[in-house]
């Protein structure tokens, strides 16, 4: 036992490990696909790293230990779950928007990942703030959901944490070689599933003007403009209903068809952060005029406009994000 893991009390362990815990939350939530399941499982961390740590013994550092304990935890947990898909991974595009929406209530979701729990810190380099909101893009998340556990966590290590073969070798006890036959595989299977997409962003000038559009054109129910704000070959997808489109025409029809706005001011679009992009949490009005949680929005742009649109319908998420279950009160 060392001098320091002897005396620690619980102040100076929350002091020694607080530093971590945005980067712990991102990587249960690589390895979950799930934001509920990563804030239960850093706390699962923190909780083995506290009963164990007199037996730290420094011979890896803190940051190694506790992604360590975060790995295998993950493992554990995905033991028990199935892959958390996106609708755009379970088959083709809707022709038909008007048609009913096909609900799947039985599948566990892919969830979108809050900024303020796992993004990047953006006082560090720029360099690394950009890496950092790469490795959680919804489509990244989504494709890493298709790697056996094992692979996946070979894989987070090494490419988007940057800890050696011998380092992730010792974390999840193999062999120096079978983490590198491990990565080669997850690479290769990676590259075969993750979507072709345009990842120029626009610029951010550009960005903050579609924005801005995109939340008047939603609460005044303007479709037309809405449909504008899409690329041509854009996707639209609403998890927990299977059903998605692509295009922008078919988006416009499907959120005609199946929003339940019916007039300007039926919607309030609140704006917050997910996976290193612009979302938005979605109000709707109610007959009592307050705007409660619906919906969270969470886009990707690109120079042309948005090339992606994923609504999450589960409200438990809005608590995650740090928004109110209700937002104020329409106007009379």
């Amino acid at each position: 036992m060392t001098a320091v893991a002897e005396h620690t009390t619980d102040q100076d362990f929350e002091r020694l490990v607080a530093p971590y815990r945005r980067e712990l939350y991102a990587h249960c939530y690589r390895m979950l696909g799930s934001a509920h399941d990563a804030e239960d499982l850093v706390q699962e961390t923190y909780l083995r790293a506290w009963k164990g740590y007199d037996h730290f013994e420094g011979r890896s550092s803190l940051r190694t230990w506790l992604h360590r304990i975060a790995t295998t935890a993950c493992l554990t947990a995905l033991d028990r779950r199935g892959r958390r898909p996106l609708p755009t991974g379970l088959g083709g595009p809707t022709d038909t928007p008007e048609s009913a929406l096909a609900e799947r209530a039985d599948l566990p979701w892919l969830e979108p990942m809050p900024d303020v729990l796992g993004g990047p810190d953006d006082t560090v380099d720029p360099g690394a703030v950009v890496a950092a909101r790469e490795s959680v893009r919804l489509a990244l998340i989504a494709a890493l959901q298709y790697l056996p556990p094992r692979q996946r966590g070979v894989l987070i290590l090494r490419d988007v944490l940057r800890f050696s073969a011998a380092e992730v070798a010792r974390s999840l006890d193999i062999s120096v070689p079978a983490v590198n036959s491990l990565l080669q595989r997850a690479r290769a299977q990676l590259g075969r599933i993750t979507p072709a997409e345009d990842t120029v962003p626009a610029p951010r000038s550009d960005q903050r003007e579609k924005l801005d559009r995109y939340v008047a054109a939603f609460e005044s129910y303007d479709i037309g403009a809405l449909t504008e704000l899409f690329t041509a070959e854009a996707s639209f997808e609403m998890p927990p209903f299977a059903t998605w489109v692509r295009g922008a025409g078919n988006i416009g029809r499907l959120i005609d068809t199946h929003c339940p706005a019916e007039r300007p001011g039926d919607l309030a679009m609140v704006p917050t952060s997910a996976n290193g992009q612009p979302a938005f949490g979605m109000y709707l009005r109610g007959e009592d005029g307050a705007y409660r949680a619906f919906g969270i929005h969470a886009l990707t742009l690109v120079e042309q406009g948005i090339s992606h649109c994923a609504v999450f319908f589960d409200t438990g998420l809005f608590r995650l994000f740090g928004l109110p279950a209700v937002h104020g009160a329409a106007s009379s």
